[in-house]
């Protein structure tokens, strides 16, 4: 389940993994310097702009500095423009940083790219999915930072749906036995979604009676014949696997439901900030 606030818990880690025991430039430099001073945080490329929260949470640990907002997150921005500015004693500032950008600049490079994917998605009623692809304890901040840029989340984790994968039918035998231990087990309002990686397992899924199928890495000709199957079965369809920009267009004329990258997140780079007095 999404949890953004319990997603906030690692900006504390974050803060004491860059300061474990305070800033010893910054400490011998302005131990006694009482002025204040404004700095900016802006962006150097075009961007879509998300990490609000964790920006105002880090900023929470340093009481003497305020923050003003000159763009909210799902603004797009081009380089050069201000997005923050920040007011408080600089030591303080020097402090949160290098914090500060190292969220905002990956949260806003996963918005930026998931922004480019759902404009390609325009007029269709295709979902761009995310994935659990994400890195260790950013995983509520970054499917935040997905749906700020217009995207859906996926499963959060394991516990909030049931997507039967190659493993699990090679653990239960058949993909038969696999979807009728899903039926048994799971709540009865819970749907049952399958990978698969051809259409002989794809038939063999729909006679099983699952609700939906993950065609993983098929190519464009295998997808159509998938959905052909749509006229006998009631079922939706997920694509992913080697699903890049340029693929898009071909499966925004396809009936298919959903579109998941794992790049969205897994390749996502950061967008060049910076902060200046």
């Amino acid at each position: 389940m999404f949890e953004l606030d319990k997603g906030l818990e690692i900006v504390e880690l974050a803060l004491k993994e860059d300061m474990p025991a305070g800033d010893l430039t910054t400490d011998a430099i302005l131990s006694d310097q009482a002025s204040s001073v404004s700095a900016r945080v802006e962006t150097r490329e075009p961007c879509v702009v998300a990490g609000f929260p964790a920006v105002d949470k880090i900023v929470q640990y340093f009481p003497d500095v305020k923050l003003s907002v000159f763009h909210s997150d799902g603004d797009a921005v081009a380089a050069g423009e201000i997005i923050y500015t920040l007011t408080g004693h600089p030591a303080s500032i020097l402090k949160l940083e290098r914090t500060l950008l190292n969220f905002l600049q990956r949260l806003s490079s996963i918005a930026t790219k998931t922004r480019s994917v759902v404009t390609l998605l325009e007029g269709t009623n295709i979902q761009l999915l995310d994935t659990r692809k994400t890195a260790p304890g950013m995983r509520h901040l970054e499917k935040y930072a997905v749906r700020v840029g217009g995207g859906c989340n996926h499963r959060f984790s394991l516990s909030d749906g049931i997507l039967i994968k190659e493993n699990h039918i090679r653990a239960a035998g058949s993909i038969e036995n696999a979807v009728r231990c899903c039926r048994e087990y799971a709540p009865h309002l819970s749907k049952v979604e399958i990978e698969v990686e051809n259409l002989a397992q794809l038939d063999e899924a729909l006679a099983a009676g699952v609700d939906g199928v993950l065609l993983d890495n098929m190519d464009m000709k295998e997808i159509a014949a998938a959905c052909s199957r749509k006229e006998e079965h009631a079922f939706f369809i997920e694509i992913s696997g080697g699903i890049t920009e340029a693929r898009i267009a071909e499966l925004a004329l396809l009936n298919i439901e959903f579109i998941s990258m794992g790049a969205l997140t897994h390749s996502a780079g950061i967008i060049d900030m910076t902060l200046l007095f």
